[in-house]
């Protein structure tokens, strides 16, 4: 019998040999588990519980076949496969129709070593090392490389492999004329680029066997300009197809590309209808994937007849239960991906351990064990900030009574700024999640509550836990309380008017913000698929090489001029995130945002701000100049609380203000929750 709200998502899909439970899976994620000590004991915690979640299929983080293409752990003997046991052994007890397929990634050029490989002595752009160029050798040793991989997947108890052919790894640099001048049987036309990844799929498929799930992710759009046409990906995926894949996943982008294709300023769901184009020409099923983060939407793109499967990867760190919440008809209930990147992908590229901003507990459940109290307190929270709500619903979980004090008129704090940025729509989900906790938690909500000390010992709490969050900082110039002066809080809830010259004080991720939500016009791009075309310079329709138009960028914008200013020498937006803040550089510069550094501001008055810059004296005659200068810890409850002698605990932005730090808060007020 069909599910009533999602018919497509819960159907069955036949693979001949096996069968997946449903058509969402897992998609692959590296966490860095794997390369310390007990990391394969938390790996298997990890995807076991996303196992119980409801997923039909997981495939794992990245595993490479050989020493030269490491980009993390290796799987090549009967050691590593006896470590790689303990997670497929987990995932299957947990529930014997999950599948569980390993990823093999072979990095390339952009493997961490020197020994790294390539089909030619061509160096990414992001990459560390020249690669050697593959002899004939060398290429045999690559394809046996693979075959044993595969062999070594299997004996590990996997369900099967899914080998990467895109993103700038080996597989897709042999594919493109730019990173393979080759003129051997390997390079030169297409269909000799694309003989090493078929031979890949034949020699891994004469590996196993028929009965064992091999998945080639394609490269469906490079994202690069001389990158594959549409017609090429089309000749590829039927030339795996009949060399044994099982499915063929789509893949969006290179690493090095310059299009964001899956941070929160992407719309939902915008590559889906290129793979459902491929769809028509290959029998076998077919994964789409990127800013699929909530249920309706991938049964939207089953239905529309774009793929047979939907990956969703991040969705599945915020909340591994997604699946059976959906299943179940509690959508509310479902922690939704944001698509910040700040501890998933930021993190992998910065070689810190996954994690997630809105679930600390991903990758880390034998760490942050959730428990029932066995002494239910009575616990008060002020300020329902991103800190004070995820202790609250934690510690509510656990079985404690919970009053939350909220000065304002809605919750979420710092949160209720970012939701009024265009290309972070997502951070209203977050905030849906947390007024559904409330009320399902029973949690005792106070808005428009400002209590002190005094009343909050009267109300007789067990413990009090301080999660007032920051002010901004006024910094000690002359003019700060000027006309023109206007506050970062004023600037983004449209309390000030803003002029049409603006210089903002500060470089942070709130200057940015800032500078976006005040040149933007039309429609927000994360929200509207032509508008993140035209603005990204995509075409979805035509698939030009590589999807790009290589045509100017045309980007609807405010009529202003806008500078941003930072004390700090170099260029700013240095310390925005690692995978995403390359985006908002590059977005404000084609809306002709200036960025000047090295400026030691001097006062505001009737002609603009006056400043030096590299020592030089500079008046930026301006109408408008957005105070962004940083934070200060909003404290004063938390001492006065603990002169009267309450038990009380600091968390988030109260505690420490020196950026505004959602990841830090959210995960410190989980583990005092847990700790209670």
């Amino acid at each position: 019998m069909a599910h009533p709200r999602y018919p497509h998502v819960f159907a069955p899909l036949d693979l001949g040999f096996t069968r997946l439970k449903n058509r969402i899976l897992m998609g692959s994620m590296h966490t860095g588990l794997e390369d310390i000590d007990g990391g394969f004991e938390r790996m298997a915690a990890f995807f076991a519980e996303r196992a119980r979640g409801g997923v039909g299929m997981i495939i794992t983080g990245g595993i490479a076949p050989n020493h030269e293409g490491s980009g993390g752990g290796k799987l090549s003997t009967d050691a590593e496969a006896a470590q790689h046991r303990i997670v497929t052994e987990a995932v299957h007890a947990a529930d014997p129709h999950v599948k569980i397929v390993l990823q093999i990634l072979h990095a390339g050029p952009l493997a961490q070593t020197p020994a790294c490989v390539a089909p030619s002595a061509i160096r990414s752009r992001i990459g560390r090392f020249v690669p050697n160029e593959l002899d004939d050798d060398g290429i045999e040793k690559q394809l046996a490389d693979f075959a044993n991989c595969t062999a070594k997947a299997r004996d590990a108890g996997y369900d099967g492999v899914e080998i990467i052919g895109s993103a700038g790894y080996l597989l897709s640099t042999f594919l493109v004329e730019k990173t393979n001048t080759r003129t051997d049987q390997w390079g030169g036309s297409f269909e000799n680029r694309m003989r090493f990844p078929v031979e890949v799929i034949r020699r891994c498929r004469a590996a196993v066997g028929d009965d064992f799930i091999i998945v080639f992710r394609i490269p469906a759009m490079d994202m690069l300009e001389g990158g594959m046409s549409g017609e090429e990906v089309i000749q590829l995926a039927q030339a795996v197809e009949a060399a044994g894949a099982t499915i063929i996943s789509t893949h969006f982008t290179w690493h090095e590309a310059q299009v964001p294709t899956i941070a929160t300023m992407v719309p939902r769901a915008a590559f889906a209808a290129v793979t459902g184009r491929i769809r028509q020409h290959v029998k076998v099923p077919m994964i789409t994937s990127n800013r699929i983060n909530m249920p309706d939407v991938a049964e939207a793109v089953l239905a529309a007849g774009h793929a047979d499967l939907v990956s969703m990867a991040r969705p599945m760190l915020a909340d591994a239960d997604l699946v059976n919440k959906a299943f179940e008809g509690r959508e509310d209930e479902i922690n939704t991906c944001i698509a910040c990147n700040q501890a998933c992908l930021d993190h992998t590229f910065t070689g810190r351990l996954t994690s997630c901003l809105v679930n600390p507990r991903a990758c880390n459940e034998t760490l942050m064990v959730v428990k029932p109290t066995a002494a239910p307190r009575d616990l008060a929270v002020v300020g329902a900030g991103p800190a004070g709500l995820a202790f609250a619903v934690e510690a509510a979980q656990r079985g404690h009574r919970l009053t939350i004090y909220e000065a304002g008129s809605e919750i979420g704090g710092q949160f209720n700024l970012a939701k009024r940025v265009p290309g972070k729509e997502e951070f209203h989900e977050t905030l849906r999640y947390f007024n559904r906790m409330i009320e399902k938690l029973g949690i005792t909500l106070k808005l428009n509550t400002r209590v002190d000390a005094a009343m909050l010992a009267a109300a007789g709490h067990d413990a009090v836990v301080v999660a007032t969050g920051i002010r901004p900082r006024v910094p000690d110039l002359p003019g700060i309380d000027h006309a023109k002066a206007v506050p970062y809080i004023d600037a983004i809830l449209g309390r000030k008017p803003i002029g049409r010259r603006v210089a903002i004080m500060g470089a942070g991720g709130i200057g940015f913000d800032v500078a976006t939500l005040i040149t933007h016009a039309g429609p927000s791009a994360a929200m509207d698929i032509p508008t993140f075309c035209r603005e990204w310079g995509v075409d979805f329709v035509n698939h030009p090489r590589g999807g790009v138009t290589g045509v100017p960028i045309s980007i609807e914008r405010a009529d202003r001029e806008v500078v941003i200013l930072q004390r700090r020498d170099g260029a700013p937006g240095k310390s925005l995130g690692r995978t995403t803040g390359w985006t908002h550089r590059l977005s404000l510069v084609r809306r002709g945002v200036k960025m000047i550094g090295g400026v030691d501001y001097r006062r505001i008055d009737d002609d603009g701000l006056h400043a030096l810059v590299n020592g030089e004296p500079t008046l930026f005659a301006v109408d408008t100049v957005i105070i962004c200068a940083g934070q200060e810890p909003e404290r004063n409850l938390y001492d006065a609380l603990v002169a009267r002698g309450v038990t009380a605990h600091l968390i988030g932005g109260a505690s420490e203000a020196a950026e505004l730090d959602a990841k830090r808060a959210i995960a410190e007020a989980t583990d005092l929750a847990l700790a209670c």
